[in-house]
């Protein structure tokens, strides 16, 4: 048995804290834009201000979307299901951060299609392309 400060066998104390994330993300009430708005806060530069014009993306291009966290990254919702989150570069200490899409998101493309994108920086081109996936993921 496991004391209550080792490592769990095959997760990184990272995911670790991303599960515990969870697990207050459904036991709380708290609003979903505050709640995205604080982790966002929370965040490193570069990351932070990717995350904020990425919120502001979201929010401009489908408003039908909740802003909520998920696993402690702001991520937007249609009813429950999770459509896409902004995974933070100082979250798992990756070299770029992530904007990924669930599988309720209308990405569909043949047999096999991406779901994830790394940023590194954001400029006109990547906003626009931020806006054209997350209005076609809400289908």
């Amino acid at each position: 048995m496991k004391n209550a400060g080792e490592k769990a066998k095959g997760l990184s104390k990272e995911e670790v804290a991303a599960m515990k994330d969870y697990l207050k993300e459904k036991n709380s009430k708290a609003n979903g834009e505050e709640a995205v708005l604080a982790a966002i806060a929370k965040m490193e530069e570069p990351d932070r201000s990717m995350a904020k014009q990425i919120h502001a993306i979201v929010k401009a291009t489908a408003p039908e979307l909740s802003p909520k966290t998920w696993y402690g990254m702001p991520a937007y919702a249609k009813g429950e299901k999770v459509i896409c989150f902004f995974q933070n570069a100082g979250k798992f200490k990756a070299r770029y951060s992530t904007l990924g899409f669930s599988d309720k998101a209308n990405l569909d493309e043949g047999s096999m299609w991406p779901v994830t994108f790394a940023i590194k920086r954001l400029s006109p081109a990547e906003e626009a392309r931020i806006a054209a996936l997350v209005k076609r993921a809400i289908g």
